[in-house]
């Protein structure tokens, strides 16, 4: 298990943010990435069909014989996690929980904000999760819908998006929040505007290197952490344009990001992966006799 890949996940490119802190702290591990870009951003869908896409993706990547997925969407993760941690043999990682404690930890008078897509929001999946590691904790949460787009744009200052981002923000700044959780991995790229208009006293809480963290500790735990100093390979799979892919994954990750290959979910690309031939096909459990 040790040389097998990590397998991780989004609706998009946004996912990218949780990847550049995995490589940073788990620099040899091969990791393999599916922007579901045909399909993203999930956040407008229905919860059952962020379920369904997610399920599909997670057999997906059973296919190149990963021992980890991340699902490295916050929408993905309220929709599907419980389910695939219950449903699956190997570890299924979500990106609430490790911003959560991460939240819990640094926050000062427990009034923590929570901002993210509709389908995270509307999930109530952080205010659990909340509640569940302190019932003392006060949560304020506020749907964005607006800012996948601009992110995916590149559109990340200016004053448009500083408009839409006090309207979004003012209420949760009148309630009084001194920790405010990005709930959506896109988030990060907005970072320097989102301090600017909630302000110093409130400090911003990304999921990525929390996860990443929290990735690197159940590996060594296993004893599946990879073993070596050279470095991982790492792939980029997309459901859409891969230029469009290209551009924007290395907007979110930078120079890693040398190529990008268009999947669909009835064949598998051959990778350069130092493993044998993945033992699970897309709809899981059987032998698919894949050559990677």
């Amino acid at each position: 298990m040790k040389d097998r890949p990590i397998g991780m996940f989004d609706s998009g490119i946004g996912g990218l943010t949780v990847m550049r802190s995995v490589i940073d702290r788990l620099p040899g591990e091969d990791v393999i990435y599916l922007g579901d870009d045909a399909r993203g951003p999930y956040g407008p869908r229905d919860i059952e069909q962020v379920r369904m896409f997610s399920r599909e993706i997670i057999d997906y990547l059973l296919g190149f014989g990963v021992k980890l997925v991340v699902i490295a969407c916050n929408s993905a993760t309220a929709a599907a996690l419980e389910e695939a941690q219950h449903d699956y043999d190997i570890p299924v990682v979500g990106v609430i929980m490790p911003g959560v404690r991460a939240a819990i930890r640094r926050s000062k008078r427990m009034n923590i904000g929570v901002i993210g897509t509709r389908c995270t929001i509307g999930s109530g999946s952080y205010e659990r999760a909340l509640r569940r590691v302190d019932p003392r904790a006060r949560v304020f949460s506020q749907a964005c819908p607006e800012f996948v787009e601009f992110v995916e744009r590149g559109e990340v200052v200016g004053d448009h998006i500083t408009e839409i981002a006090m309207s979004y923000l003012e209420p949760l700044t009148e309630a009084g929040i001194d920790t405010l959780i990005m709930g959506c991995t896109h988030y990060p790229l907005l970072e320097p505007l989102l301090h600017e208009v909630a302000g110093p006293d409130v400090e911003l809480i990304s999921s990525a290197e929390e996860t990443a963290t929290e990735v690197e500790d159940i590996l060594d735990r296993l004893g599946w952490l990879r073993e070596g100093g050279s470095s991982g390979k790492h792939y980029f799979l997309t459901t859409g344009e891969v230029e469009k892919a290209l551009e924007l994954g290395r907007m979110f990750l930078g120079p890693e990001v040398r190529e990008a290959t268009h999947i669909n979910f009835d064949s598998y690309p051959e990778l350069d992966l130092d493993i044998p031939a993945a033992t699970t096909d897309a709809s899981g459990g059987e032998e698919a006799g894949i050559e990677l």
